[in-house]
């Protein structure tokens, strides 16, 4: 039971080095196509589309590790994304640093 909380935690972690964060994914596409459609806006290191394990299909949503600021910056300088007839909504993921996160004791 520990070692579930530990991993849950480890995937928490790892979700805050990436750059977007992408929902409204259609349920046809696959994390290659997802990977094949923001490559055109610049090196794509990681992207990360979880699946539901009860149902087996992925949860629509996903996060996108990019080689640069620079190739951040030409995904989110397009207006819109579309894939595959569907509109894509993006959110830049923030990095915090600890000395940026607020103290409960304060």
């Amino acid at each position: 039971m520990a070692a579930a909380s530990v991993v849950r935690a480890a995937g928490r972690r790892s979700r805050r080095l990436f750059d977007i964060f992408v929902a409204e994914i259609p349920w046809t596409v696959s994390s290659k196509e997802v990977k094949e459609y923001f490559s055109q806006f610049g090196s794509v290191q990681r992207c990360q589309l979880p699946f539901d394990r009860d149902t087996g299909f992925h949860k629509r949503f996903c996060w996108i590790k990019f080689s640069s600021p620079e190739d951040v910056q030409n995904v989110l300088q397009k207006d819109s994304h579309i894939l595959e007839g569907s509109k894509l909504s993006l959110k830049r993921q923030t990095h915090r640093r600890r000395s940026q996160r607020k103290n409960p004791s304060e």
